[in-house]
């Protein structure tokens, strides 16, 4: 099979972690596989045997605005015609909404477009300031998905489309993020001589607001722990004066992005996902790979499809601080996860097996 990722860049992201496991893995079973970047940005280590492409030159930013997604859409589509002369691609996957649009605008086929947030949060949250732009958004997205083939990362997504976005003619299909547990154990007993010397929660994402770390800030001052906080997000100034403002600026570490988590993720006591929405949360499979314990606030969605059975106990509604603080003061006391039968779920053989049958179930627009 003749395969393409494309995506805005490969900065650091959950969602474009996955986009690089999935091409490396699929090349590993015997595809050919292309990686086209809208914009050369790249944090993260390229798999080998991708063949890369990107639309501007090392480190230049592609222009967001209306002429701008043209333009891209346009030396996109020279590109892939390029690409095919040889052989046709027979599955392109476009993540992330700014790469959806310009893949549309450029009408790639045979696209599909891999959701990996529940956009419907997004829109009620936009409406919370203005109806209007959360209305523009909402006619955005229904342009861009509605009618075309879809991935949904997971059942909560795939419910959030049809249902939250009325998005009814869409073809959609669930195939989850995938874990290679066994790598993300070898990669975590790699040496990390900058770990802290104390025991220490972690929370891994970027300083956004759907992440919510004015919410797990809260929940540490509320919860009495005398552990470290780890946060591996870039720093910010904005990230500083919050952590300042909470009174905590000697009890947090903002470490910054890590090509290589694990040794983080493995050597904390607790894990914890704050955030008011999610796709399907990564780092929960990676954490419960490293025998850490997770806690999560029960968010749209990922989650509740991964913690299951006594791992549920530790869900907490989205927003309560005082709800996340005792969750995280009760995990310390629980052992250390062994959920095998868990991330079986959740296994690359069976997440590239469904990628492997996409061609045959794409169906023609309109």
């Amino acid at each position: 099979m003749k395969a393409a990722f494309v995506t805005t860049n490969l900065k650091g992201g959950g969602a474009e972690k996955s986009v690089l496991r999935l091409a490396g893995d699929l090349h590993a079973r015997g595809h050919s596989v292309h990686v086209v970047l809208l914009e050369n940005r790249l944090d993260h280590a390229l798999p080998a045997g991708i063949v890369l492409h990107a639309l501007t030159a090392p480190g230049q930013e592609a222009t967001k605005g209306w002429l701008g997604k043209r333009l891209a859409a346009r030396r996109l589509r020279r590109l892939f015609a390029s690409l095919s002369g040889e052989a046709p691609f027979e599955l392109i996957v476009s993540t992330l909404p700014y790469c959806d649009e310009v893949v549309a605008l450029a009408g790639l086929t045979p696209a599909w477009y891999r959701i990996a947030n529940t956009l419907s949060v997004e829109i009620e949250r936009l409406a919370r300031n203005s109806r209007s732009k959360a209305q523009r958004r909402l006619r955005r997205y229904r342009e861009i998905y509605d009618g075309r083939n879809l991935i949904a990362v997971s059942e909560g997504v795939a419910r959030d489309l049809t249902e939250g976005l009325g998005m009814r003619r869409a073809n959609v299909v669930r195939i989850y993020n995938a874990i290679d547990a066994v790598a993300v154990r070898t990669l975590a007993a790699e040496h990390e001589p900058a770990l802290p010397r104390e025991p220490y929660l972690i929370h891994v994402g970027r300083f956004a607001p759907q992440k919510r770390h004015d919410l797990l800030l809260d929940a540490l001052r509320r919860s009495g722990l005398p552990h470290r906080l780890v946060l591996l997000a870039d720093p910010s100034a904005a990230l500083d004066r919050l952590i300042a403002d909470k009174g905590l600026a000697q009890r947090v570490t903002v470490a910054g992005f890590q090509r290589n988590p694990y040794p983080w993720i493995a050597a904390a006591e607790v894990l914890v996902l704050c955030s008011d929405h999610e796709g399907m949360p990564n780092v929960l499979l990676e954490a419960l790979a490293c025998g850490t314990r997770i806690v999560s606030t029960d968010c749209p969605s990922g989650p509740r499809e991964v913690m299951q059975g006594d791992l549920a106990r530790y869900l907490v509604p989205c927003g309560d601080a005082d709800a996340l603080a005792r969750a995280m003061r009760s995990a310390l006391f629980a052992p250390r996860p062994k959920d095998a039968a868990v991330l079986e779920r959740f296994s690359a053989q069976i997440a590239l097996a469904r990628y492997e049958s996409l061609p045959g179930l794409w169906r023609a627009i309109g």
